[in-house]
């Protein structure tokens, strides 16, 4: 069998910036921002000639007027950019962008008047400020105000998003008042820290309370050498390094703690305009080696993904709970006997960077919330994007190319999207399978920490993570289920030999690598046990079956036949 990846050769669509006409405040401060400073005319106000106009939209002369109140370093990054300059190329919106000056120093009775306002938190904004502005003017908010104190405090994020049904990680919060504070409700131990009588077994993250503070530590169990790891903000080309030292949590302050989810080393990162769009980037996770991938213009390495359904309602709860029409959040994909997916952060106003195809999106979903709040009766879909189409329609290269029989040959306005790859499969070792019924208490626990903890379902074990904790368990049932005693049965001696050739497989190489390995747990009989409330019983599995699959490896001469 052989496997074939499909993908082509693009035109690059390149986009001429057009220059904005952005109005300014008298007050505003001259930037390096590329816009070029206007001062406001008399007939800028609010008064019924000004709505009149206003809600005659570009078809009325007059133009929607869009306040984009951030500070000036956030309008001047590129994607913020792109966004604005195809909101002007519409015709139907005036930018007036506030500048840090109006922001920071002038009282909000003077600040530009607008219809709709761009405006979110970053360092250094007055967020009380813009409040008031939005409560004395009135202006249509792309993002909520009042929501965005969440996004400053991890544990009142997990709060809200459990509030509207998002899945987290299972977490716990430790508050300190001062420093090194003694907590009666915190234990901690060499491989686990208990919280409120919560158990945290290593390895599991450390998270400031603050959601400014980005330094995040992993701590690893013993068996695995212990250590911990610290993931920051990307300075270089690092974005964590490992401490094997540091064994130890951090007591100066609060933090929040959580389950380790090991996602395959990839993290995603979504992006909402609005609760029906999400666009959704994966890249290299930090916990992997702390080493950033960056492409040959020195940008990180991220490539599109595709969300599930389950995904799509997740980005949209997130969007719609914190009322942030424009929002960024950390997705995990995690597979711990069954594929879910958890968020881990929610960042407020984010934008994905070095796509044209999300900011020509971005452009048309904010044209028609605009339009829709100020001028829904003369929304309109446009025939073309005015910013790609200035002139009557031509063929695009491709088609040209096609009718000269020019396909292939690379020119300027080309760029590789994805390389198309036969791959062969080599001579492998036969694929074997083992299967025993198991009935050992520490097997059937473990069934279930990865079955979500459901009597009835199986568990699916994969990752190193939990075959390392299979393998732990066989360890130290093996030497219990000797074989060659005068009382062993027949049954017993098989069951033993079995155990042994599945730690044999699980030892195999020292390290769990490949995808040769996988291991499935199905329960088959179940017994009833009084709860641990003491009201009523519960159905607990008492048997399973341990189906071990493994083998497919290439051979000697597999690996030269590939």
């Amino acid at each position: 069998l052989g496997c074939v990846h499909f993908s082509f050769l693009l035109p690059s669509v390149k986009h001429k910036a057009p220059q904005i006409p952005v109005l300014r405040s008298k007050n505003a401060q001259e930037t390096n921002i590329p816009f070029p400073a206007v001062t406001f005319g008399p007939t800028d106000g609010r008064g019924p000639e000004g709505m009149d106009r206003r809600n005659h939209g570009a078809h009325g002369g007059g133009k929607i007027r869009i306040g984009v109140c951030v500070m000036e370093k956030k309008v001047s990054c590129s994607p913020m950019e792109q966004i604005l300059e195809r909101l002007h190329a519409f015709g139907e919106f005036e930018i007036i962008i506030f500048g840090d000056k109006v922001i920071l120093e002038d009282p909000i009775e003077s600040w530009p008047l607008c219809d709709c306002l761009i405006a979110f938190y970053s360092a250094g904004y007055p967020l009380e400020k813009a409040e008031k502005y939005a409560v004395l003017r009135r202006p249509f908010l792309v993002n909520e105000l009042d929501p965005q104190y969440l996004l400053h405090d991890r544990s009142k994020v997990y709060e809200h998003l459990k509030l509207f049904g998002v899945p987290v990680p299972t977490y716990a919060v430790v508050r300190r008042e001062h420093p090194n504070q003694e907590l009666n409700y915190f234990i901690e131990q060499d491989d686990f820290i208990e919280i409120h009588g919560k158990r945290f077994c290593k390895p599991f993250v450390e998270k400031p309370i603050d959601g400014d503070d980005h330094n995040i530590m992993i701590y690893y169990p013993s068996y695995a050498g212990g250590g911990m790891k610290e993931l920051f903000r990307k300075v270089g080309n690092r974005s964590s390094e490992f401490y094997p030292e540091v064994r130890k949590v951090r007591r100066d302050g609060s933090y929040i703690y959580e389950e380790f989810m090991p996602t395959g080393g990839t993290d995603v990162k979504v992006y909402t305009i609005g609760p029906g769009y999400a666009h959704a980037e994966a890249r290299k996770s930090p916990v992997v080696d702390g080493v950033v991938m960056r492409n040959s213009d020195g940008k990180e390495v991220r490539y599109p993904v595709l969300l599930t359904p389950t995904e799509k309602q997740i980005a949209r709860n997130v969007c719609q709970a914190f009322r942030q029409a424009v929002c960024g959040f950390d997705l995990l994909r995690c597979d711990l006997g069954e594929a879910r997916s958890y968020v881990c952060d929610v960042n407020g106003w984010s934008f994905v960077k070095s796509s044209y195809k999300y900011y020509d999106d971005a452009a048309c979903i904010l044209r028609k919330m605009f339009l829709d709040e100020k001028a829904p009766h003369i929304y309109t879909i446009p025939a073309h994007l005015p910013w790609r189409i200035s002139e009557p329609a031509q063929p695009s290269d491709a088609v040209r190319n096609r009718e000269q029989g020019t396909v292939g040959i690379p020119t300027q306005s080309e760029e590789l999207r994805c390389v198309i790859a036969v791959i062969r499969h080599g001579d492998r070792t036969p694929k074997q399978k083992v299967k025993l019924k198991i009935t050992q208490e520490k097997l059937l626990k473990l069934m279930l920490k990865y079955n979500g903890g459901k009597a009835h379902a199986e568990a699916k074990l994969k990752s190193a993570l939990q075959l390392q904790d299979l393998l732990d368990a066989t360890r130290i049932l093996v030497p219990r289920a000797r074989s060659g005693r005068e009382s062993d049965s027949d049954a017993e001696v098989e069951h033993a030999e079995k155990l042994r050739q599945v730690r044999a497989v699980l030892e195999e190489g020292g390290h769990f690598s490949g995808i040769y390995r996988k291991v499935q747990l199905k329960p088959s009989n179940w017994a009833h046990i009084p709860k641990s409330s003491g009201e009523g019983e519960e159905e607990v599995p008492s048997e399973a079956l341990m189906i071990l699959k493994y083998g497919g490896v290439l051979t000697h001469a597999g690996r030269k036949q590939v």
